[in-house]
C-alpha cells in the first residue's frame, strides 16, 4: 500500500531523531554474533545523527568496539497503545568520537545529569553514522529511507554551527519567555520551563524536563544573523497568536 500523498516520512523521521532522548540499541555479541539489546540515552548531532555517551564497562560498548554495526529503535512514546505511535529503526555504524566540544555540549543540553560522569575515563562519546532507516507511522505509512532523506545537510552552515553555542545560551538566559511562546503558541504544547537544547539549519530543539519539541524553520538558515532574524520572526508570529486570542 502506498502512503497517502500528504504524508512526509522524511520530516517525521527527522523529528523523531531530534526529539528522542532514549532508545533501544541493538549490537552484536562478541564471539557469538548473537543480537544484544540495551536501553541508552541519546542526543542529536546538528545533522540529526544520534550521539551516545557510553561506558567501556558496558556490554554494548564492548560489542561496538568489536563490530560497529548497530541498529537503534526510537518511538514517540504515545499514551495508550505504543504501536499506534510512529517509530523508526535506524541502522548504521557506531563510531567512537573524540571528546568534541560540540558533542559534549549537545549531549549535556539533552541530559544535564550526565555532567556528573561525562569526565569519567571509561565513558566515551559515540556517534551513529546511519546507513538507512525503516519508518513505521501507522497503516499504509511504512517507508524505508536513505540517510539523505532524514539527515540535515550542513553544507554552507559552518557559521551557524559556530554561533550555536552562543545562541542557545542567549535564548536560555534572556528569552525563556519567548521559548515558552514558541512551545505554547506555535507548537500547541503546555506552558512549562522550556529551554533551547540546540539549533541547526532546519530548526530549533526545545526541552522541558523529559518532554521535547521540534520547532521547524519555514526556511533554511545558515548563519548567525539569519538565525537571529528567524527567531525574531517566529517570536512575532507567536505574539500575534497571543493578541488574536486576547481579542477573539
Amino acid at each position: 500500500m502506498q502512503p497517502p500523498p500528504d504524508f512526509d516520512p522524511g520530516k517525521l523521521a527527522k523529528s523523531l531523531l531530534r526529539r528522542s532522548r532514549q532508545g533501544a540499541l541493538a549490537t552484536l555479541m562478541t564471539g557469538s554474533g548473537d543480537p544484544y539489546c540495551s536501553l541508552v540515552n541519546l542526543a542529536s548531532h546538528p545533522d540529526g545523527s544520534p550521539i551516545l555517551l557510553i561506558s567501556r564497562l558496558a556490554v554494548h560498548t564492548r560489542n561496538i568496539l568489536a563490530d560497529s554495526r548497530v541498529s537503534l529503535m526510537l518511538d514517540e512514546r504515545v499514551v495508550g497503545d505504543p504501536l499506534e505511535g510512529a517509530r523508526i529503526m535506524l541502522s548504521g555504524r557506531a563510531e567512537e568520537a573524540a571528546a568534541e566540544d560540540l558533542l559534549q555540549r549537545r549531549y549535556l543540553s539533552a541530559h544535564p545529569s550526565a555532567e556528573g560522569f561525562v569526565s569519567f575515563k571509561d565513558f566515551s562519546f559515540f556517534r551513529i553514522r546511519p546507513t538507512g532507516t525503516h519508518l513505521v507511522a501507522g497503516f499504509g505509512r511504512i517507508v524505508d529511507l536513505k540517510p539523505e532523506q532524514f539527515l540535515t545537510d550542513l553544507t554552507g552552515a559552518e557559521d551557524l554551527l559556530a554561533a550555536e553555542e552562543g545562541a542557545v545560551e542567549h535564548m536560555n538566559t534572556d528569552h525563556r519567555d519567548t521559548m515558552n511562546l514558541y512551545a505554547t503558541k506555535l507548537l500547541g504544547a503546555a506552558a512549562g520551563d522550556w529551554r533551547c537544547t540546540g539549533c541547526d539549519p532546519e530548526g530549533l530543539d526545545m526541552q522541558d524536563g523529559q518532554t521535547t519539541l521540534r520547532l521547524d524553520f519555514p526556511e533554511r538558515v545558515t548563519d548567525g544573523p539569519g538565525l537571529r532574524k528567524m527567531l525574531v520572526r517566529l517570536a512575532g508570529e507567536a505574539r500575534m497568536k497571543v493578541d488574536q486570542s486576547a481579542t477573539g
